[in-house]
């Protein structure tokens, strides 16, 4: 199994414009006693991108989020976040991030719109800029029929979206979201997956840590698998799905004649005689489908059905990290 970290291809290099780069790191260690968290991992994430950051329950995750937002000092490696330098000028980084953890910040016993402006004012926004940013947040994070009511009176779902809105009021560039929907039920996490999205489409980067990978499928531009203190892999969901055996390629006829033509040419497949299909090893890529095709065009072989079936991010996890991943995928629901 691969071990060193996948080549990154970088949103934009195509075009010769590459996007610039939120967050940077560079050997980054840290470690508790003889525990060592983070053996000199490397990162290296796009503005304007999701990166999720997956592993095992104390793989490092968060000690990563905490470095990188500033609330833990690392014990070694260089990192630029928003362009500027962690170690050299942490308050600047401070400006320029928003963090929200597993756990909300939001005080209970006040009102949803007394903790906006508690957040105001502790970014010293002017009285009147304060209110008018806290009523636009509020009413984008569907919160404004709540707002007059006390925190504790809200929902899980109602408190993680208060807990991004009041990390959004001091318009950060770049969001630490360490395990947001840990404990939402589907819907509520669905929702966030829409506010996240709709960050990022308004140019802002965000920084996701979490257990659940069909979270991470669905949002991440790009995924580093942590485990035992390095990245084992990293690269975008494709590319990780395509590292570990098992992808294939399954071609079904229709035509008894056609399928067993098609079997004594491709002897390398494995056959289904009951179901007239053949099963070929395959990484999913553009390029062997395309040689697929071309070979069943030149044979005169029509084939039904082509389907590719490729491992699943859960694939990926267990064989990165030797056990399954923590959370499984949720049941889907009706969110409408």
């Amino acid at each position: 199994m691969p071990s060193s970290v996948m080549p990154m291809s970088m949103p934009g290099q195509g075009d010769g414009q590459p996007s610039p780069i939120a967050v940077s790191a560079s050997g980054l260690r840290k470690s508790y006693g003889d525990k060592v968290v983070l053996d000199g991992i490397d990162l290296r994430i796009p503005a304007g991108s999701v990166f999720a950051l997956l592993g095992p329950n104390g793989a490092g995750k968060t000690t990563a989020v905490k470095i990188l937002s500033t609330l833990i000092t690392a014990d070694g490696g260089q990192v630029q976040v928003a362009g500027h330098d962690l170690a050299a000028d942490p308050q600047a980084v401070r400006a320029a991030i928003g963090v929200t953890g597993q756990f909300s910040a939001v005080d209970g016993l006040i009102t949803g719109e007394e903790n906006m402006l508690l957040m105001a004012d502790l970014h010293h926004l002017p009285r009147g800029q304060g209110r008018r940013v806290t009523a636009e947040l509020l009413e984008r994070f569907d919160l404004t029929d709540a707002a007059k009511k006390p925190a504790s009176t809200y929902s899980g779902g109602m408190k993680r979206r208060l807990d991004i809105a009041m990390t959004l009021v001091g318009s950060p560039r770049i969001i630490f979201l360490d395990e947001p929907t840990t404990g939402l039920d589907p819907r509520s996490r669905h929702n966030m997956w829409q506010i996240i999205r709709e960050l990022v489409t308004g140019g802002t980067t965000v920084f996701l840590t979490t257990q659940y990978l069909e979270e991470a499928d669905e949002l991440a531009d790009r995924i580093a698998v942590l485990n035992d203190g390095r990245i084992a892999a990293e690269g975008t969901a494709d590319e990780l799905k395509r590292i570990v055996p098992g992808g294939h390629v399954r071609l079904r006829f229709t035509d008894p004649a056609a399928y067993h033509h098609a079997a004594a040419a491709l002897r390398e497949a494995s056959r289904d005689d009951d179901s007239l299909a053949l099963q070929l090893p395959s990484d999913g890529s553009q390029r062997e489908l395309r040689s697929i095709l071309d070979w069943l065009d030149s044979a005169g072989i029509e084939a039904d059905e082509l389907t590719v079936h490729t491992p699943d991010l859960d694939d990926v996890f267990f064989a990165l990290t030797g056990g399954p991943a923590v959370i499984p995928a949720q049941p889907k629901e009706d969110i409408r």
